[in-house]
């Protein structure tokens, strides 16, 4: 029986290079058609290079963290391979007897023979490859390198089996490039249009590991493995060992029938559920699992794994290992690709939220510095002001409590480079005048060191509320700016550290200095002597004496506190010159930052999103192939809902079908599938099980996104028209702000928060759906988004946080109270969108009807305020609606369709 084609479907793409040495092989085109995907997302076949510059970013855009974004160069690589190679069948087997048999079934002709080659201890069987050509040639060449010249058996007559001597290395043989090299067997034969095969040679020539290695960089492998024996020999055990141990590929195992034997099950027959050695064997050695079918059939998992197929009729089992084989490439593939795409992405969006929060809080922190530093000043200036006085007394007590101990100290003073006698005789006038300067110089050094540590007392408190608080801001303001900045944000701290830690200190050039010494020298004036005095402890405590007498208190306070405000005020003026300069370079800076915010917004983030997507949808469609569309469930403003029966094991399903019409809606779509994507599975959020782009909508007409999410029962706005329980209203509130409250815990707002994208279950439970407009506040562009009737004013602005969805709840409350689906009279009087938008902007809001609890209608105004900052938060409104439930439900349990009655 002709196997010819049976692995037909299997092909590949793009294998620039693999035939170089003398041009490609004709027939090659088709190739292209069979295997062509769209590996790298958003190019067609004909391009498959991985685009990189759509990952990253311009260079000199910003030195944040944004110019680093690059593909990793390990994960280009093992992509750049999957577009390039193609795959290939590679024969490995028990013997080269039995190899060539395989290749034989294969092809359904009698290429190589299988009785004539030498026996396994001694078999010199070289590589073959046979490949596609419009005329059948063998010729011998070195692995993806040149032709040899050589002259060949086969080339001097006509052949049906290729002669053993040119498949075999001659014993002989000395040339060492003759024993490298490979059979290369071109023929015209349909499989070999869709897939080379490669006939492993003798491991005595050539390990198998090593084998495997080298094609592996040029092909992408489906390796099978031919057996004839009923058990696997310690040889071949330690091949398969070997194979595992370095690579990761599945092997379809194939028993080949017995040689002259027709195509037929060869095996002993078993009970059904019977394995036999083989199975056990290789299940040992980790290739099969004890679940797998002996019998060789696909089982259900799409991944590829090892197979053994010991019926000789099924060796058609092949094309679908085959598949498997290359799909999970394929798969693995797109993987590798979306993980870096998303990685990517995320990183734009953190840098995002960096770059919008440094624009709102860079400001801030400077209009706090000046501020604080102006109420430290102040704070200063009335110290010095005010504290003359008690200086004047500080200093007074000061002198008494220190009086007598600064005699003793300078009674027992010991002089420098004075010479005193000690049997008391007289010294002269300039040792007495040395002598009176030291005197002078302890009395200076001790009340400088008193005054200012009690100077520095009073205003301690002014260090931890001031100056602590201003030295981290300083701080956080030079970390943002440029190395040029760095100086000025240094000199701000030093001004910090001279002017406000309050360091009191007398230097020899200080008014307060020059004063002590004009009133010490009065001293040496007054004290008047017949003959130079002798130097006695008397005599020094007398003139220690006479200089602290003649210190005035009053002028030293005066003089102390002029200087600290002399010093005050230099400090606050060059601290406001060096805030000024550093304000001005934060100012140059966050235009730039403004601008690449915007950038990343709405260019870097957008496209890289789309790339996600696109890299995302080809691993589904690989995995679980497109879904079919079923019947029509209902229709919105940018698509179609449709049931989904069954897709990747998720049943029933809701799809999506959106056609965007530009490439704003391209981005806008791509960045909501990968918010969805990213969120974590939430029980009050409708799930996202995958995506497909359907490059043939319509008949070809367009291409369409199709989202599948998870199907529920109803939306409430159908839900309100059936009519719902009191309880069950308030338990779907209660649902919503759960779903939005999680949403905003991952730094998304919602933004279009309504009936229709509030889901039920078929016990009436709620989950929110369609992120369309769904997006962190980081990336909002202050787009006008979402339903008339549910938008905050503040919407209009384009400035707005994530209390929209606050506002939003507040309406959706309002109809959840009434009961009913009825437009608020407010709203339906209005004539047109832009009529309502203006009426809510002045303040329009729906009526309070007279079921409505009073609890109820509180928490409704206070949502939908016109005051963002005054609207609750959602975790204030959660055990709000919680008692409000608990309390209603109760006095209304006999009533379950009527509202919220006020009465009671």
């Amino acid at each position: 029986m002709p196997w010819e084609g049976i692995l037909r479907g299997g092909g590949g793409e793009g294998r620039q290079g693999l035939s170089q040495r003398r041009g490609a092989p004709e027939g090659r085109s088709s190739r292209s058609r069979i295997w062509g995907t769209r590996l790298c997302a958003g190019r067609s076949a004909e391009d498959p290079s991985l685009e990189r510059a759509e990952v990253k970013p311009r260079t000199g855009e910003s030195c944040c963290p944004l110019s680093c974004i690059s593909f990793p160069p390990k994960e280009e690589k093992y992509l750049q391979q999957m577009v390039d190679c193609l795959p290939c069948i590679l024969i490995l087997g028990q013997d080269c007897n039995v190899k060539c048999q395989l290749l034989n079934l294969l092809l359904g002709v009698q290429v190589l023979p299988t009785t004539k080659l030498g026996s396994e201890e001694n078999c010199k069987l070289r590589r073959l490859r046979f490949t596609y050509g419009t005329q059948t040639r063998v010729s011998l060449a070195l692995p993806g390198q040149y032709e040899l010249v050589h002259t060949l058996v086969a080339h001097q007559g006509d052949w049906e089996t290729i002669p053993e001597e040119d498949l075999e290395v001659q014993e002989d043989s000395e040339d060492a490039a003759h024993v490298l090299a490979e059979l290369e067997v071109t023929m015209h034969h349909a499989l070999l249009q869709e897939v080379d095969i490669v006939v492993a040679p003798c491991q005595g020539l050539r390990p198998t590991v090593d084998v495997l290695g080298d094609l592996a960089n040029d092909f992408l492998p489906v390796i099978t493995y031919a057996l004839h024996k009923e058990e696997l020999s310690e040889r071949d055990e330690q091949e398969l060992q070997e194979i595992r141990k370095y690579f990761s590929f599945p092997i379809f195992f194939f028993k080949v029938p017995k040689l002259g034997s027709e195509i037929i099950d060869s095996s002993p027959r078993r009970m059904e559920n019977e394995r036999s050695p083989l199975h056990r064997q290789l299940t040992d050695l980790g290739y099969l699992s004890s679940s797998h079918c002996n019998c060789g059939a696909p089982g259900q998992d799409t991944k590829a794994q090892s197979m053994l197929v010991e019926q000789s009729e099924k060796l058609r089992h092949l094309n679908t290992f085959s598949h498997q084989v290359l799909q999970t490439r394929l798969v693995d593939a797109a993987k590798a690709l979306n993980l870096v795409h998303c990685r990517c992405l995320d990183i734009f969006i953190n840098q995002a939220f960096d770059m919008q929060r440094d624009l709102q809080i860079t400001p801030k922190r400077l209009e706090y510095t000046r501020k604080k530093e102006n109420e430290l000043y102040e704070s200063l200036m009335n110290i010095a002001n005010r504290k003359q006085e008690e200086m004047k007394d500080m200093i007074v007590e000061t002198l008494n409590t220190m009086k007598e101990e600064l005699l003793d100290d300078a009674a027992n003073m010991e002089f420098k480079d004075v010479i005193v006698p000690e049997n008391g005789e007289p010294v002269g006038t300039r040792e007495i005048k040395c002598c009176i300067r030291q005197i002078q110089e302890l009395i200076i050094s001790r009340l400088n060191q008193a005054v200012a540590n009690k100077l520095i007392s009073s205003v301690d408190y002014l260090r931890e509320s001031f100056v602590g608080t201003l030295e981290r801001c300083l701080q956080s303001l030079e970390k943002s700016q440029d190395v040029s900045v760095h100086i000025t944000s240094n000199y701000l701290k030093q001004i910090l550290n001279a002017a406000y830690h309050v360091e009191v200190t007398f230097h020899s050039g200080s008014s307060v200095t020059r004063m002590l010494w004009e009133q010490i020298k009065q001293i040496i004036q007054r004290i008047t002597w017949v003959s130079p005095p002798a130097i006695t402890l008397e005599w020094k405590r007398k003139v220690a004496q006479e200089a602290i007498e003649s210190l005035s208190a009053s002028k030293l306070a005066k003089s102390i506190c002029s200087q600290f405000r002399t010093r005050l005020n230099s400090s606050h003026e060059a601290f406001a010159a060096s805030l000024r300069q550093l304000e001005a370079g934060h100012s140059g800076r966050l235009e730039k930052t403004e601008d690449l915010w915007l950038k990343v917004r709405k260019d870097h983030a957008p496209r890289l999103a789309r790339l996600s997507l696109e890299s995302r949808s080809l691993q589904d469609v690989l995995l679980h192939r497109k879904p079919k569309l079923g019947q029509e469930l209902g229709r919105g403003q940018y698509g179609v809902v449709y049931l989904c029966d069954n897709w990747g094991g998720h049943f029933p399903c809701a799809l999506k079908s959106v056609v965007p019409p530009d490439e704003k809606h391209w981005n806008d779509l791509a960045l909501e599938f990968h918010y969805m994507r990213s969120l974590p599975k939430h029980e009050r959020l409708v799930d996202l099980h995958g995506s497909v782009i359907d490059y043939n909508y319509g008949g070809g007409s367009s291409i369409a996104v199709l989202l599948i999410m998870e199907r529920l029962h109803r939306d409430l706005y159908t839900g309100l028209k059936a009519g719902l329980t009191l309880e069950t209203r308030l338990q779907i509130a209660l649902d919503v702000v759960e779903g939005i409250r999680f949403l905003h815990s991952q730094g998304l707002v919602h933004r279009d928060i309504k009936l229709k994208n509030v889901l039920l279950d078929k016990q009436d439970r709620a989950k929110i759906t369609d992120l369309g407009f769904c997006k962190p506040e980081a990336m909002m562009s202050g787009s006008i988004v979402g339903t008339p009737i549910h938008m905050a004013p503040e919407l209009f602005t384009g400035k707005y946080d994530n209390s929209v969805d606050v506002y939003a709840f507040g309406i959706l409350f309002w109809y959840i109270c009434s009961g009913s689906v009825k437009l608020p009279e407010a709203f339906e009087r209005c004539t047109s969108k832009d009529h309502l938008w203006n009426n809510v902007r002045r303040g329009a809001r729906p009526e309070r009807l007279p079921v409505f609890d009073e609890e109820c209608w509180q928490l409704m105004e206070a949502c939908w305020d016109s005051d963002p900052s005054q609207r609750p938060l959602l975790g204030i409104v959660q055990p709000m609606l919680q008692g409000i439930m608990d309390r209603l439900c109760k006095s209304h349990s006999e009533r379950p369709n009527r509202g919220l009655d006020d009465s009671t």
